[in-house]
């Protein structure tokens, strides 16, 4: 699954003629603590409460002030798995998608994403993750999993993400268990590149703290 399954329709985008309390009325309304900007298919950058509370009028359009703002977006074909790591990093209750023209699409909430998890019973499994960096013309899935088998894994699910600019791509594979030593072992003596490797629940303990936190926050 990537990031346009999950996209949410109900959260309009703000526009750079809307007013800081529009925002902080929209953001009590569908009880997030960001909201994307957008200039008609442009994406501007993700407007944070906090930063609209600052502003020197809230009565002002939002294009009339130096509004602080953070861009963090995700791409239509990237994985959930990268959805997830994206906002856990950057502590995000919500994060714009992008399509493959790079105009905004649409946003993925956190309660998306638990949702999402949840139904698919992930919090019942230690799972671990492996993203591989490789050419094109090197990707060979039966091969990859045959060196996991070897070790005693099982690919569960995988998802490719191309990366136009040096022509690659990032294949990302959820693995049977979470003790993943003897699996990159593996795969870095057969010469492939490990990108980045993580214990899936790690994230998702975070993503569900936050959302608990945010809950408590808003009463609910």
């Amino acid at each position: 699954m990537t990031a346009k399954d999950l996209i949410n329709d109900s959260f309009p985008p703000l526009k750079l003629s809307d007013t800081g309390l529009k925002a902080i009325n929209w953001m009590e309304e569908f009880r997030v603590e960001h909201l994307p900007i957008v200039d008609g298919l442009k994406y501007i950058g993700l407007a944070s409460e906090q930063d609209i509370l600052k502003l020197r009028s809230l009565d002002q359009a939002l294009a009339n002030d130096n509004l602080p703002l953070i861009r963090p977006f995700v791409k239509f074909n990237q994985p959930v798995f990268e959805v997830v790591k994206i906002m856990s990093k950057d502590k995000l209750t919500l994060i714009p998608v992008l399509d493959a023209n790079e105009n905004y699409a649409g946003l993925i909430t956190l309660n998306d994403i638990l949702r999402h998890y949840a139904d698919s019973g992930i919090f019942e499994d230690a799972n671990g993750v492996i993203v591989i960096e490789l050419g094109v013309k090197d990707y060979s899935l039966s091969a990859i999993a045959h060196l996991i088998e070897s070790e005693n894994g099982k690919v569960l699910s995988s998802y490719i993400t191309p990366n136009p600019e040096n022509e690659t791509l990032d294949l990302t594979l959820k693995i049977n268990q979470p003790d993943l030593s003897r699996i990159l072992s593996s795969l870095g003596r057969h010469g492939y590149y490990v990108k980045e490797h993580y214990h899936q629940n790690q994230f998702m303990d975070d993503l569900q703290s936050r959302y608990d936190s945010l809950m408590n926050y808003l009463g609910i």
